[in-house]
């Protein structure tokens, strides 16, 4: 995982920073992880295809190439089953799953529409990596207030104009 620089931010934001980090290194079979506004911006990522050299170490696995694309995707299937979810009256959606050949994607709701996705490989555990993201949600759902979701919104916008130099 390349971890983004945490330099500047408040406390709040360091600590989902490194939920984030140690989730992905703590649990067998993580991909990549993207931690998604209600709106559907990228607020938190793992980012694995930041480089150039992890991308061609990996060229098929995962999103192409970014944790944008873990994001689109994660906000899209948030917000199909949101509003399956309302069509069928069964009230809010928890976490949805989608299990493909070679991996599986993990969609949980955070807070105030937030969500966070995971793509695991196809030797991860479910059942671990479901745990694992409920755990984090439990301690991130509290804190992501508006004003943490503004500054880690501006702390990817910052990273991604330093790297395009």
């Amino acid at each position: 995982m390349t971890a983004p620089s945490t330099y500047g931010l408040s406390s709040e934001a360091r600590n989902l920073h490194w939920l984030l980090t140690n989730l992905v290194e703590e649990v067998p079979g993580i991909e990549s992880v993207a931690v998604v506004s209600s709106d559907g911006l990228l607020l938190l990522s793992s980012d694995p295809g930041h480089t150039e050299q992890t991308r061609r170490a990996r060229p098929a696995k995962g999103p192409r190439g970014s944790s944008a694309d873990l994001a689109t995707v994660v906000s899209g299937i948030g917000s199909l089953t949101v509003g399956a979810a309302r069509l069928m009256a069964f009230g809010g959606v928890k976490h949805t799953m989608v299990a493909m050949e070679e991996g599986s994607l993990f969609v949980m709701s955070i807070s105030d529409g937030s969500l966070l996705g995971v793509h695991g490989s196809a030797e991860c555990d479910m059942s671990v990596v479901a745990y694992h993201m409920a755990l984090f949600v439990g301690r991130a759902g509290h804190v992501l207030t508006p004003e943490l979701r503004s500054e880690l919104r501006k702390s990817l916008e910052a990273e991604s104009v330093g790297s395009t130099r």
